[in-house]
């Protein structure tokens, strides 16, 4: 028997459609990085083959695609 999603795509279809986990996994990441900034909690990036640590007021936080653009 085959699995096909509600929209009617097969499993294999659903792993090559890249664009919506990807969409999932900058939403998430944007919700983490607000919630630091927040409140006031550090984090931690890879920058030039060292870890390093940044304040919570030196976060960016990355415009998604919904969001209107920056003036």
């Amino acid at each position: 028997m085959k699995s096909i999603a509600r929209d009617g795509r097969a499993p294999a279809e659903l792993v090559l459609d890249s664009a919506r986990p990807t969409g999932a996994m900058r939403v998430a990441v944007r919700d983490s990085l607000l919630a630091h900034k927040r409140d006031g909690d550090p984090i931690v990036v890879w920058r030039d083959g060292h870890v390093v640590w940044v304040p919570a007021d030196e976060i960016v936080i990355p415009l998604l695609d919904e969001d209107p653009p920056a003036r």
